[in-house]
């Protein structure tokens, strides 16, 4: 083997943040001379950037990391299963080194270590902004690590650290770097984005009584592309960024995680919020910006839990009519808080309680939906091929919402992915739908 042709498998595993810190590996080691591919197959060593935010998810990146080691003897472990080295080394102890999450230049460090024959080189040239994972159209947009907030059901904390927001000017430079690229849609993520800068102050940056996000997003909005925002905590200040969705500086959508509505629930969870707060904050938002789209999830079957307080979350869920809804069921997590609260739920009620809650969404997302008919939407185009057309309007995410099938008229202009169009609503179902191109 030679210094020339070392080659990396790379798998990455986890949440839209897990993904950034991938891309951010992936950019060193290319920019040091190693080749990278997204397989172990035929690898020299392999990185696995793992998620270990719940069991389901420990148990995926240790099922990857023992299929990896069948195939290449060089394995690199790092990610948010990282802290629990001892674990992954008592399962797997021919892993070669284990980093935490959000350490690039610590898992370049280890691969140098297996291969001290390899000199830094520009063999490949990485394109200004790093290397993305995504199509070539959008990219997650990562403004801050880590999360000061301690609900009880997550040990994200324990994981990532407190938070520690990225300085405005690098983050808009990553920005203006993506859309120079031809980058479309940027979508902003961070575990709590609507406490960026809230640890820090940004002299000349702080334009608003509670935080940076709003500054940030303001000059975001000035690229001219698509700017959506994901995972804002529910502070009372969010309220600005309905404010900027009205204004058209940010995609009108907004993703925040309520979990539960019962206040007794929310407080064993130590989360804000109650049904008739969340009710109102809702109202006023969509009085402020009546396109909006919300997309929220909550978690069912947590310790206590009693058939009265689910019921009220269905009645909520009936009252909010909230346009995207995920639902999971309470898992205890490692080292989480709520593993000793009293009165954990049976799997099979969780069940139950889950099915409900879902099947109560399909029929509200499916009465949203076809009342979009004969109404005209901006689409953002993802995909060409032929089968078809599919795209997105301003109200879904990329990988966790809808789609919209686009047909077009043969005397069109043809379309290419990362287009934007205007579309008209032909049919709908329960989570998609279809229109025209016009």
């Amino acid at each position: 083997m030679t210094s020339a042709n070392i080659r990396i498998g790379f798998i990455s595993l986890g949440c839209p943040k897990n993904l950034v810190d991938s891309e951010n590996i992936i950019t060193l080691l290319m920019e040091s001379g190693y080749e990278v591919s997204d397989t172990y197959e035929g690898a020299d060593a392999v990185v696995i950037n793992t998620c270990g935010f719940i069991e389901s998810s420990v148990t995926e990146s240790m099922e990857v990391i023992g299929e990896a080691l069948q195939k290449c003897d060089r394995i690199v472990v790092t990610g948010c299963l990282g802290p629990r080295r001892d674990f992954i080394l008592e399962h797997y102890p021919q892993v070669k080194a284990v980093s935490g999450p959000h350490s690039p230049k610590q898992v370049l460090h280890d691969i140098n270590q297996l291969f001290p024959e390899h000199r830094a080189c520009s063999r490949f040239k990485v394109p200004e902004g790093g290397i993305l994972l995504t199509p070539s159209h959008y990219a997650y947009l990562k403004i801050s690590e880590g999360c000061s907030h301690r609900c009880s059901f997550c040990v994200i904390p324990q994981i990532r650290g407190d938070l520690d927001s990225f300085s405005p000017e690098a983050v808009l430079r990553q920005a203006e770097a993506y859309v120079k690229r031809g980058v479309k849609e940027l979508l902003v993520v961070a575990q709590d984005t609507s406490a960026y800068g809230m640890d820090k102050k940004y002299p000349g940056f702080r334009n608003y009584d509670r935080g940076d996000l709003y500054a940030l997003t303001r000059e975001i909005g000035k690229l001219g592309v698509w700017q959506r925002v994901h995972y804002a905590y529910p502070y009372p200040h969010v309220e600005k960024l309905v404010e900027q969705m009205a204004e058209g500086l940010v995609l009108p959508y907004m993703d925040v995680p309520l979990q539960h509505v019962n206040k007794r629930i929310l407080g064993l969870m130590k989360r804000p919020g109650s049904h008739e707060k969340n009710l109102e904050t809702i109202n006023r938002w969509r009085s402020i910006c009546p396109e909006l789209t919300i997309r929220s999830t909550f978690i069912v079957g947590f310790p206590g839990e009693t058939d009265e307080e689910f019921t009220e979350l269905l009645d909520f869920i009936k009252e909010a009519r909230l346009n995207r809804v995920g639902c999971f069921t309470y898992s205890n997590i490692l080292n989480a808080a709520a593993n000793e609260l009293p009165g954990q739920i049976p799997e099979e009620v969780k069940q139950e309680r889950y099915d409900r809650f879902m099947t109560l969404q399909q029929q509200i997302s499916t009465e949203l939906l076809a009342a979009k008919i004969g109404s005209d939407a901006d689409v953002i185009v993802d995909e060409v091929s032929e089968q078809g057309i599919v795209g997105r309007t301003k109200g879904d995410a990329p990988d966790i919402d809808g789609v919209i099938f686009l047909h077009q008229k043969d005397d069109f202009s043809p379309v290419g992915v990362g287009d934007i169009v205007k579309a008209r609503v032909t049919a709908s179902d329960e989570y998609d739908l279809e229109g025209d191109i016009i």
